[in-house]
């Protein structure tokens, strides 16, 4: 029966582009999660869209089976109160062995003899700069006397000892061996090691409180023999203990921050995964402090050793500069190559506590069969579980990703929704192997799925409580869930053609289901029709919605100019919130119903930059083009300086993450969060084609500005604007007057081609014709704009 103790939940974070799903790949191959023949690179990257683009855009769960080679359990002598006080006996120097004797079996592999690997493990211990003695002869004490010496392989720093054995596995007897050596000398651990014939094996033995009552009392109090034999029961019972690692692979960009901290709310800890080649990054740091505010266990990773330009030891002091850890609880592997993915394992196994609840079906364990009906009661009647996302199937309805906090969930229990009120019977629950596997039962602690039955997308909530329904508790509490969160940038879809609206309206509906941070309500505009004004937590995903639009549900869309939330004050004290450009007021002095606008206020952010100082001058400048006010400047480590300031939310939406990259040469890195509400000189921005007003290309600009914006933006549309039989008028209107113009030359066609020799006179005719068509055409054809150049526009 599944016991918590089992079970390990965890997260990977990370600044994009650091590896996270390259070493979910690893990970996956490494527990044999997915058969060979069906791996491929990004392989929790469910949508074609994310490998494309080679970014996670939805978190994705998954469970592996793990089978552990490493006792992160205490021997007998070493009680759970003393580690839970002093932490594990020289613990920092033991990841250090233990990364180098991994190191080793990946380099030579196994079955080779000894004092192959004696020799290699020396030259690994030099090189890692460990003060090592090879085949110390160490005295075994015997009532205060020496009665003969042991030499072992190793001594490391003089406090650990190494044994090397190659061996088909190991048995209780070299179990024995050690503990007894370590009984007589005046050493406290022992690292059995053996490269075997199947895997790398290590046993970790401790000799501590007997040793200690020795000292005091002059002779041990312990029998030895009986005292072995439970040394080597311990060892055996937790030798090749499986566990279950349940896996959120989360994404990396900023704009899909929400889902992180979805994540690490559902589960106990979280890998963080740096760069070795760009080190600690302004995302590293906010998805740190949401760890940290859950108080999550984070492990600390360096990713891409293996390329030439990792700059590994200075992205360690990074690490040990923002978590305060010690350089030896600080991992090195390659996503790549898989180098130091197992030893990675090994310790999320070691260091991720078990779920933190009532496991009511180890209790029946405990009680045995007499009791084991009641506290089956007890567990179905105290479920809870918590939504942290959820997908839509036609056939079977909401299909919700849970976490399991209590008791547990089986298929065919009536559950209800704690905030909705709504009543289901769970048709289903089970695993992610990553796709969904089907059990029997969810047990405390596990993440899963329920499916649920319900077709109405807005009944079911992310972070709302499943609890059961047949056996009503008076005192229950729903768990805290999440908190709502809140659309930064603004635009208007519109279908191609109005008779898809419908089309449009359902598909949004789905897209809800998949993504809880999209907002959208109808709105209507005289030229463009029926549409849906969109809230987005960024640019990239305002891009991603519309291509899924596209992709997933065949409906093309027309994206109007993306904005942000403006307030406008009044003279009479009122305030109105405005939320698309084609709303703003054309002067920017009265509002369509006369009244006279008091001030206009934009949002500004607060924001982070982590680069490095050489790269100072030409972040300066740019964040003067984009109206920041730049704040204090600190060293964050010694490549590094971190730099503070306030920025006009809508400058975000300038290009500003690209131009970053770019005058930084990728080595910049920004983070930010909402401040508050600032008045601003704003005017409203208007493009005319063929001369009829675009609603969706009006924008919002300043008025220092508003030439500049007004020249860039005919100049691109002129670019990206299919040319038409006729000539094409391209203008920038602000303040009731013309600021920029530009004409797009008609398509022509040879109407004389077909012609040789004669009268010119006949050309001349032709060519009088075709232009008084045009003529007639431009008078009263309309030009419709694909929708692609509204995305183009969008764009850089």
């Amino acid at each position: 029966m599944l016991s918590t103790a089992q079970i390990r939940n965890f997260c990977i974070i990370a600044h994009i582009d650091h590896g996270k799903s390259t070493l979910a790949d690893r990970m996956l191959e490494i527990t044999g999660t997915v058969e060979k023949r069906k791996m491929r690179e990004q392989f929790l990257d469910m949508h074609p869209l994310e490998r494309e683009r080679g970014i996670t855009i939805k978190m994705t769960p998954v469970s592996m089976t793990y089978r552990s080679h490493f006792d992160r359990r205490i021997t007998q002598n070493e009680t759970r109160n003393n580690a839970e006080q002093e932490g594990f006996l020289y613990e920092d120097l033991t990841y250090k062995i233990r990364g180098i004797l991994f190191k080793v079996r990946k380099n030579i592999g196994l079955g080779h003899k000894e004092q192959v690997y004696h020799n290699a493990l020396e030259i690994e211990f030099e090189n890692a700069g460990l003060k090592f003695e090879s085949k110390k002869n160490i005295s075994i004490l015997y009532d205060g006397r020496s009665i003969g010496t042991y030499q072992p392989d190793f001594v490391i720093e003089n406090k650990v000892l190494v044994e090397l054995k190659a061996l088909p596995e190991i048995a209780r007897p070299q179990i024995e061996q050690l503990w007894s050596y370590l009984k007589g000398c005046d050493y406290k651990l022992a690292l059995l090691v053996n490269f075997g014939s199947k895997d790398l094996e290590i046993k970790r033995i401790v000799y501590d409180t007997a040793r200690n009552f020795s000292a005091l009392s002059g002779s041990f109090l312990r029998n030895s023999a009986s005292s072995q034999r439970e040394s080597a029961g311990a060892e055996d019972q937790i030798e090749n203990k499986e566990f279950i690692l349940n896996l959120i692979d989360t994404p990396g960009h900023i704009d899909f921050n929400y889902e992180v901290s979805r994540a690490l709310a559902a589960v106990e800890g979280a890998v963080l995964l740096v760069d070795a080649t760009q080190g600690v990054e302004a995302q590293t740091i906010s998805n740190v402090e949401l760890a940290k505010g859950l108080k999550l266990k984070i492990i600390p990773v360096v990713n891409k050793i293996d390329l030439p330009q990792a700059r590994i030891k200075e992205t360690k002091e990074e690490i040990k500069n923002l978590l305060g850890v010690s350089e030896g609880e600080i991992l090195e592997v390659s996503a790549k190559t898989g180098d130091g993915v197992e030893e990675l394992l090994e310790e999320i196994v070691r260091r991720v506590p078990p779920p933190k609840n009532a496991d009511f079906t180890q209790k029946v364990a405990e009680q045995g069969q007499r009791n084991s009906a009641s506290s089956l009661r007890e567990s179905a009647a105290n479920a809870r579980a918590l939504i942290f996302d959820f997908e839509y199937s036609l056939h079977r309805g909401v299909i919700a990703h849970v976490r399991i906090f209590g008791g547990e969930i089986k298929s065919g229990d009536r559950l209800k929704l704690f905030q909705a009120g709504s009543v289901f019977s769970a048709g289903e629950v089970g695993v992610f192997r990553p796709e969904l596997s089907p059990t029997e039962i969810l047990h405390a602690g596990e993440i899963g799925y329920v499916v649920t039955g319900v077709k109405e997308a807005k009944v079911v909530r992310v972070g709302d409580t499943i609890a059961n329904f047949q056996f009503p508790i008076s005192n229950f509490q729903p768990l805290p869930g999440y908190k709502e969160v809140k659309p930064v940038v603004f635009s208007s879809l519109y279908p191609e053609k109005q008779d898809k609206f419908e089309d449009l309206k359902k598909a949004l509906e789905r897209l809800k289901l998949i993504d809880s941070a999209l907002f959208f309500e109808e709105e209507s505009s005289g030229v463009m029709g029926r549409g849906f004004r969109c809230g987005f937590l960024g640019m990239l995903h305002l891009e991603i919605v519309a291509e899924r639009l596209r992709r997933d549900f065949n409906v093309g869309v027309i994206a109007a100019t993306p904005t942000v939330k403006y307030r406008i004050a009044t003279k009479h004290g009122d305030f109105t919130e405005v939320y698309s450009p084609s709303r703003f007021p054309e002067d920017g002095a009265r509002l369509p119903d006369g009244q006279e606008i008091k001030e206009i206020l934009e949002p500004w952010i607060v924001f982070e930059i982590l680069m490095p100082p050489e790269r100072m001058p030409a972040v300066l400048k740019l964040l003067g083009d984009h109206e920041a006010v730049v704040g204090e400047t600190s060293k964050f480590s010694e490549a590094r300086v971190k730099l503070n300031g306030e920025m006009p939310l809508r400058e975000l939406m300038r290009d500003f993450f690209d131009e970053l990259k770019s005058v930084s040469a990728g080595y910049a890195s920004l983070n930010y969060e909402l401040a508050d509400y600032r008045p601003a000189d704003l005017l409203r921005l208007d493009i005319l084609v063929a001369e009829e007003v675009e609603p969706a290309f009006s924008k919002i600009v300043p008025r220092f500005r508003l030439q500049r914006e007004a020249e860039a933006v005919v100049e691109k549309l002129c670019g990206v604007l299919p040319r038409a039989l006729f000539v094409l008028k391209i203008q920038a209107r602000a303040a009731g007057r013309i600021l920029a113009s530009r004409t797009l030359r008609a398509l022509s066609k040879d109407v004389t081609g077909h012609l040789y020799g004669g009268d010119r006179s006949r050309k001349m005719k032709l060519w009088k014709k075709q232009k008084e068509g045009k003529k007639r055409l431009r008078s009263r054809a309309d030009y419709n704009i694909p929708p692609d150049v509204f995305l183009k526009i969008i764009r850089k």
